[in-house]
């Protein structure tokens, strides 16, 4: 049985952490991992640039690799054009990732959460109606940074961080008040679980740092159950937009088990 395989999108490298998570549970499965470095950093770009650069270059990606469903494991990208590629590609099912509020409000005790995301997720209106629909009851702090999805790229290619640095980027997300603390800080882009340890290490005071890969995993899963059947497909594939993966890129691919292309 041969299966189209399950395509993953996202800007940079990032979402090789839901990748990871996929294979756990969908060993059966074939994927497809599409690095858009050509756009890399999508923070960097106004809406509406990044809105005509995504629906068309969707639109080449199904009809190269017709994939059996396309994931956006990218805030950034799924707050933006996840309703518009739906309507463009109707027969192409889609599962894209938004800001995990809703469990993130189920979840604290001190009703202090952080949403450490790109400033483009947490400008769009999409991010608030998440909080109005399911946080009304707590306080959401909304943080976003510009440097971040660029420092965990450089983590993953083993380039060495400035952990100031790093620290100057989370501490926003660290609200005393009146006696409580936030205790849940939602990651917000696929990159960041790549810098967890180290935030761990920074943070002034423990938190939950609440990654949505395997939550998104679960989901991709109940849209392409395990099928009957000798099951065969091709090999993983890893793709850059811009044609031209560098060394650090082909080795992180490959260390994932991607055949680079």
């Amino acid at each position: 049985m041969h299966d189209e395989g399950i395509l993953m999108f996202d800007s940079g490298i990032g979402g090789l952490t839901v990748l990871r998570e996929a294979r756990v549970i969908m060993p059966d499965k074939r994927f497809i991992y599409v690095a858009d470095d050509a756009g890399f950093p999508y923070g960097d770009w106004e809406e509406e640039a990044l809105r005509a650069r995504l629906i068309p270059l969707f639109g080449q990606l199904i009809e190269q690799y017709r994939p059996r469903i396309i994931v956006i494991p990218c805030n950034t990208a799924s707050t933006l054009v996840l309703s518009d590629l739906r309507e463009a590609y109707p027969d192409t099912p889609f599962v894209g990732t938004v800001p995990a509020i809703k469990p993130a409000a189920e979840r604290t005790r001190s009703g202090l959460v952080s949403v450490l995301a790109t400033v483009g997720t947490v400008k769009r209106a999409y991010t608030r109606e998440l909080i109005d629909s399911f946080a009304h009851e707590c306080e959401v702090n909304l943080v976003g940074s510009r440097n971040l999805a660029r420092m965990a790229e450089a983590h993953i290619r083993g380039e060495p961080l400035d952990q100031d640095a790093i620290l100057a980027e989370i501490t926003p997300c660290f609200i005393d008040k009146e006696g409580r603390k936030t205790d849940i800080v939602v990651l917000a882009c696929t990159h960041y679980p790549f810098l967890a340890n180290l935030f761990r290490k920074l943070a002034p005071w423990p938190v939950d740092w609440l990654d949505p890969a395997e939550a998104i995993a679960r989901r991709i899963q109940s849209l392409a159950p395990m099928e009957n059947g000798n099951f065969y497909h091709a090999a993983d594939l890893g793709v850059v937009t811009s044609g031209r993966p560098d060394f650090a890129t082909r080795r992180l691919m490959h260390g994932f088990g991607l055949t680079v292309i």
